[in-house]
């Protein structure tokens, strides 16, 4: 598969979207890892809640971690296609929406290498996109593994690009200017009505006009950190 043929080509540049890039079955397995992982795996933010897998991204390094051969196999799968050069993944982020849960507006930051790929099991979303406020106020990119929300809703309004709708069974791939300029988040709702302003339109189940009920969206965010701490230390300071 060259996923370079899934471009959208209405999207800023470049930002790829694969529908059903893993089947039903693999999709109801990869659901029931998620959630017979164990109960410390998950941190509960004020929106959502999410895992860590592979390590927990950090400024100074991440300390590697296993990843399970669950996670694996899917993201040996994405490497195979290309996306991240020469690069292999080696982290992922899992998060669980429920219905009206999301997430506001943010760029990932200098940690990742400047690739994105989501798959996305359960429930659908839009993902919103944004441009950059101008340089002289220019937003600070996220430095943490959780994508941290950055200023309000409303400062974003003038600046909506577009959204893309990904189903379930997705995949979707930020790269370029996607990935390093453009922000991106989820709105709080609990249901979507289809319009122009999706950006993948001619590649969802859905035409202008329909209303889609949000239900929990499961995603799995998968990234390679360049910065891998070979030996296990302690992040705040030196270990004795």
């Amino acid at each position: 598969m060259d996923f370079k043929e899934y471009i959208v080509d209405k999207a800023p540049p470049s930002a790829f979207y694969i529908p059903d890039f893993i089947t039903v079955e693999e999709e109801q397995h990869l659901i029931h890892q998620v959630y017979a992982a164990p109960k410390p795996k998950w941190k509960e933010l004020s929106h959502r809640r999410l895992q860590n897998w592979g390590g927990l991204p950090h400024p100074r390094g991440m300390v590697a971690e296993h990843i399970p051969a669950w996670l694996q196999h899917h993201m040996d799968s994405i490497a195979e296609l290309g996306a991240f050069g020469d690069k292999q993944p080696n982290h992922v982020l899992v998060n669980e929406y429920l219905a009206g849960q999301g997430i506001m507006p943010h760029v990932d930051g200098p940690m990742f290498y400047p690739t994105i790929t989501t798959i996305s099991l359960s429930g659908h979303t839009l993902l919103d996109l944004y441009t950059p406020r101008p340089p002289d106020t220019q937003e600070t990119p996220n430095t943490n593994s959780q994508d941290t929300e950055t200023h309000t809703s409303s400062a974003f309004e003038k600046r909506y690009v577009g959204s893309l709708f990904l189903a379930p069974r997705s995949l979707l791939i930020l790269q370029d200017d996607a990935y390093t300029t453009y922000l991106h988040g989820i709105t709080e709702v609990g249901e979507d009505v289809v319009s122009r302003d999706i950006l993948n339109l001619p590649s969802i189940p859905h035409i202008p006009g329909d209303t889609v009920q949000r239900d929990t969206r499961i995603s799995l965010t998968i990234r390679h950190v360049p910065k891998v701490l070979k030996n296990k230390v302690w992040l705040g300071g030196s270990r004795h």
